[in-house]
């Protein structure tokens, strides 16, 4: 059974729980956890270079 709307309104979504979880303090979680993995990333690498000998630039000469 459609419902007849007027001018002004704009359709709605059928439901209670029509939000989601698109927040925006979803989005800062989602920033703060990518923001840590990228550290733990980093660090990872930072130590695989520090047991390799340090620097990856090879000399060209």
């Amino acid at each position: 059974m459609a419902q007849q709307l007027k001018r002004w309104e704009s359709p709605r979504r059928e439901g209670r729980n029509d939000k989601g979880k698109g927040g925006s303090a979803r989005q800062r979680q989602r920033r703060k956890q990518f923001q840590a993995l990228r550290q733990k990333l980093k660090d990872q690498s930072d130590n695989q270079n520090k047991k390799r000998g340090g620097n990856d630039a090879s000399p060209l000469f």
